[in-house]
């Protein structure tokens, strides 16, 4: 990279759940034009945005408890500046829960859960069994074959008109594509499959 050229920088949303992993993977990437990828944890809005506009080119939603992580994003008052950067273009990526947070319907939502309502999608929590059901498959999604881990998964039961199906697992719909927004219900960042990350950095 060149000493003029401005890294791309990635959030991670950092309140519970699978962030190191999401960090590390990223920090060892470039962009499509060459840049680097800064990989930074957002914990607080004074993370993700400032008086000056977005601190932010693109957003990660880690795996986790979808339902921890949203009752926290609303108690530190993230919650309505994610959906505001999201829905004004700021591409994003979901894993596992966060497939759930950016879901517009959960069809077992946890007491009070809520989500950003942002991919035309019902998902199913946990639709792939206990974590000692976990297990590692190749999965073909739209930007290719992709190592993937399934831990606790969720499945996408109903994909809507606006969003489009991008990969299956065992006959069930696991990745989903809209506009600048991606969710999936599996973790690349634990085998170290750089595919799904690649394709949020082509959105920038």
């Amino acid at each position: 990279m060149s000493a003029s050229a401005t890294p791309i920088t990635v959030g991670v949303l950092a309140l519970q759940g699978g962030v190191r992993e999401h960090l590390d993977l990223l920090g060892g990437m470039t962009g499509p034009d060459g840049r680097d990828v800064r990989a930074v944890p957002v914990r607080r809005v004074a993370d993700l945005v400032g008086p000056d506009g977005a601190r932010v080119d693109a957003l990660v939603l880690p795996g986790g408890e979808s339902s921890v992580i949203d009752r926290l994003a609303r108690m530190v008052g993230l919650a309505d500046p994610l959906r505001a950067q999201i829905d004004a273009g700021m591409p994003v990526l979901g894993t596992c829960a966060g497939l759930i947070l950016l879901a517009r319907e959960v069809a077992n939502p946890a007491p009070g859960q809520r989500t950003l309502g942002v991919l035309d999608v019902t998902v199913d929590r946990n639709a792939f069994g206990p974590q000692i059901a976990s297990a590692e498959a190749e999965v073909d999604t739209l930007w290719g074959p992709v190592r993937a881990a399934f831990i606790r998964a969720p499945r996408i039961v109903r994909v809507g008109a606006g969003a489009r199906e991008a990969g299956r697992h065992q006959g069930q719909a696991v990745a989903v594509a809209q506009g600048d927004a991606i969710g999936i219900a599996f973790h690349p960042e634990l085998t170290g499959d750089t595919t799904v990350h690649r394709a949020l950095l082509d959105l920038v």
